[in-house]
């Protein structure tokens, strides 16, 4: 499945639809787009209606305000599904998207059936954080281009860059043709909310999945066990060799992944089938 039919909402969100069943929607890392899910999107609109769409500031969906927080990007959500006349659905969240994830779980609990919470942060060290603001000055200074070539570094596999050159490129044009006031807005929520609703998290009593790559930097293991523990339903599975992209390197994986979560939400009877 190739994202090239995008529609546009009432709202001025960009948004792609496909499949039919429960709803899931995904949502994408900071710098990046809704295109990200292509792999996803492939396999999950077998068996589900797949929605994914640009977040503020991204793609063609509208700048967030200057004063912009998680809340705000939650709400578009909550716009966007009533605009789709969808009463509530599974939400996953990939890095940022993982943010506006919780954030949508606690402010509109009613329109969630369950969450993945997928290579994302939670209770950064200060080590972490230096980094973040670091990267936060020079995306200040610089624009969307200024920290890219170490994010490729942290984000794939030094095998999959080498295999993958036409990817490489695809990711990198998406990330430096952000504009900058949305980019550099959202960058600043992934780089300093990353405990954001933490002593609300137990109030989120839907099914989540927790996971993140064996070797992302940025969104570590560690990072996937706290956030789990804080939450009342939670699992944790850590993709084996993976870094921060597992959707796009590892998607075969993720695919699979998402699937037996979803199948375990909406599906049961399906998913005792398949466990025999």
């Amino acid at each position: 499945m190739q994202l090239n039919d995008a529609h546009i909402s009432p709202s001025g969100t960009r948004y792609w639809r496909a499949g039919r069943g429960e709803p899931v929607v995904l949502i994408h890392g900071v710098g990046l787009d809704a295109t990200m899910w292509q792999a996803q999107m492939t396999a999950l609109a077998a068996d589900y209606d797949v929605i994914a769409y640009d977040m503020l500031g991204h793609g063609e969906s509208p700048l967030p305000a200057e004063n912009a927080t998680l809340d705000d990007y939650a709400d578009q959500l909550a716009t966007l599904l009533d605009e789709l006349a969808v009463p509530a659905a599974t939400v996953a969240g990939f890095s940022m998207g993982g943010l506006v994830a919780r954030a949508f779980a606690l402010r509109h609990p009613r329109h969630l059936r369950a969450m993945v919470v997928l290579s994302s942060v939670f209770d950064r060290n200060e080590r972490q954080r230096s980094g973040v603001r670091q990267r936060l000055a020079q995306t200040l200074e610089q624009g969307p281009a200024a920290n890219v070539d170490g994010a490729l570094e942290r984000w794939f596999s030094p095998a999959f860059r080498q295999a993958q050159p036409e990817c490489i490129a695809a990711v990198r044009e998406r990330v430096t043709s952000n504009h900058p006031d949305g980019y550099y807005r959202s960058y600043a929520l992934f780089g300093t909310e990353d405990d954001f609703g933490a002593d609300r998290l137990a109030s989120i009593r839907v099914p989540v999945l927790v996971a993140t790559g064996e070797l992302d930097p940025g969104s570590t293991p560690d990072m996937a066990h706290k956030l789990a523990r804080q939450l009342p339903d939670a699992r944790v599975y850590i993709l084996e060799g993976q870094r921060h992209m597992a959707p796009v390197e590892a998607a075969d994986q993720v695919n699979d992944l998402l699937l037996d979560f979803l199948d375990t939400v909406h599906r049961p009877s399906l998913q005792k089938e398949r466990l025999g």
